[in-house]
């Protein structure tokens, strides 16, 4: 976990979304957890469906937006 001094506590949070083909895919679900979280930092690898975003926003907001994106995020 990191300490940001403006936002404080941010966490790593790893996600597991199926749904991602392709480059677009992943500017889709980026666009989608930086909408929730401006400040978010995103990395992806669609090759393992997993999505890594510190955040200080709860998991279920995050979550959330990635599904509205339509891609579906195990538990």
């Amino acid at each position: 976990m990191l300490f940001d001094t403006e936002r404080g506590l941010l966490m790593k949070q790893i996600f597991t979304v199926t749904g991602m083909t392709c480059g677009h895919c992943e500017k889709a679900v980026t666009r989608a957890i930086t909408q929730a979280d401006p400040k978010a930092e995103v990395t992806i690898d669609r090759s393992v469906n997993k999505v890594e975003v510190q955040s200080d926003r709860p998991r279920e907001m995050l979550a959330h937006a990635i599904a509205e994106e339509g891609y579906a995020v195990a538990a």
